[in-house]
């Protein structure tokens, strides 16, 4: 299944892509995309109550914003430098285990909202991520047993501020964390909707010019040594998102560097998983978010 939520912030409602790729309102349903969805079970419950209503369920006609397809998770983790080449263009050791860092859940925006320009905010950078979703309470799981804790998959955008994560002393959350600095979707795809997680073909681009051009092949530590390893030290609650990290390509590793601009879009995909778009827009005029379809 492929779902999306979409509507105005704040009042997105739950949906559907069905296979021919036009979408449905599952409002009718009765659930959102949340925690409590993903920990009773309720992919499998909206799996047979799709098989019977799907057809007949009201559709929801293009143009529409694609909000987050998860309602706001407990906790966004991600994973630094889990791509040897982004380790290297950055000038860091490559790591001998996960390196793990928090991303505000006020950070979330939909794949296609304006990103706002934080204010103070000179060193704007990109980095297009898989996303994997935890289905289920997880705790001090086995690497041979993770697989089983998730329910899917969708694109992340970790944007950073570069100077506040790197010139203002302590954790890297403070430039990560600004609002819309967390561009999910713009669909959630269970795990039968794109294969091998391991080999997906990823992509992004500013202003037209291919920045990141790589595969989630080529990250160090697979999706299931990071789930095992995230949860030694913190339980995973279903909805959660974990942010697998980024190949070479994002601005701090260019020679020379630039940043983002206000007026610069970002494009970016991973493969059977969508595409999303940002235009940067400025903090003092922040616009509403665009419509897409």
């Amino acid at each position: 299944m492929k779902l999306i939520r979409f509507g105005e912030k704040g009042a997105e409602r739950p949906g559907m892509v069905l296979r021919d790729g036009s979408l449905i309102d599952c409002s009718i349903f009765g659930e959102d995309y949340d925690e409590n969805f993903f920990g009773t079970r309720g992919l499998k419950r909206l799996r047979r109550w799709a098989a019977t209503f799907a057809t007949s369920a009201g559709k929801v006609t293009p143009p529409v914003r694609y909000g987050t397809p998860i309602a706001r998770p407990s906790k966004i983790i991600c994973i630094g430098l889990n791509y040897r080449d982004h380790a290297q263009e950055t000038g860091s050791e490559i790591p001998r285990e996960p390196i793990v860092f928090l991303k505000s859940t006020s950070a979330t925006a939909g794949a296609f909202d304006d990103l706002v320009m934080p204010r103070g905010a000179s060193k704007v950078d990109w980095e297009i991520e898989l996303g994997v979703v935890i289905g289920t309470r997880t705790s001090v799981v086995p690497e041979s047993r993770a697989a089983d804790a998730i329910a899917g998959y969708l694109v992340v955008n970790d944007f950073s501020e570069r100077g506040f994560q790197l010139e203002h002393g302590g954790q890297w959350v403070k430039g990560k964390s600004a609002d819309g600095f967390a561009p999910l979707g713009p669909y959630f795809a269970t795990p039968e909707e794109i294969g091998n997680p391991h080999d997906l073909k990823m992509w992004l681009a500013v202003n037209g010019t291919t920045m990141q051009s790589s595969s989630t092949a080529n990250m160090i530590f697979g999706i299931p040594r990071i789930i095992s390893y995230v949860s030694q030290f913190m339980t995973l609650l279903p909805g959660d998102i974990i942010s697998t990290g980024t190949p070479s390509g994002v601005a701090l590793g260019r020679k020379p560097t630039r940043y983002l601009q206000v007026g610069d879009v970002i494009e970016s995909e991973i493969e059977g998983l969508g595409k999303q778009r940002q235009e940067v827009v400025p903090w003092q005029r922040a616009s509403a978010s665009k419509q897409s379809a």
